[in-house]
C-alpha cells in the first residue's frame, strides 16, 4: 500500500508541476496581450486625437466661409442689380 501512496503522490506532484508550467505559460500570453492592447488603445486615442482636430481646423474654416458667404437674399439683390446693369449695357 505504500508504494500506491508513492505513486499517487508523484502523479499528483507531477500534475501540480504542470499546472504550474502552465499557468506561467500564460501569465505570459496574458502580459503580452496587455501590452499589445495598451499600445493599440494609446494608438487609437491618439489618432482620435488627430482626427479631431483636424475636424475642428475644418468646421472653423467652413464657419468663416459661411459668414462671408452672401444670404439669398443679399444674392437675390446682386441678381436684380446685375441685370439692371446688363439692361443699361445694351440699351447705350
Amino acid at each position: 500500500m505504500d508504494d500506491v501512496k508513492k505513486m499517487f503522490q508523484k502523479i499528483v506532484n507531477g500534475q501540480s508541476a504542470m499546472k504550474q508550467e502552465i499557468l506561467k505559460g500564460i501569465k505570459k500570453v496574458e502580459d503580452k496581450l496587455t501590452s499589445r492592447i495598451d499600445g493599440l488603445e494609446k494608438k487609437t486615442e491618439k489618432g482620435f486625437k488627430e482626427v479631431n482636430s483636424r475636424l475642428d481646423k475644418q468646421g472653423k474654416s467652413l464657419a468663416y466661409l459661411e459668414d462671408d458667404a452672401p444670404t439669398v437674399e443679399e444674392f437675390d439683390k446682386l441678381e436684380k442689380r446685375v441685370a439692371k446693369i446688363e439692361q443699361k449695357v445694351l440699351h447705350a
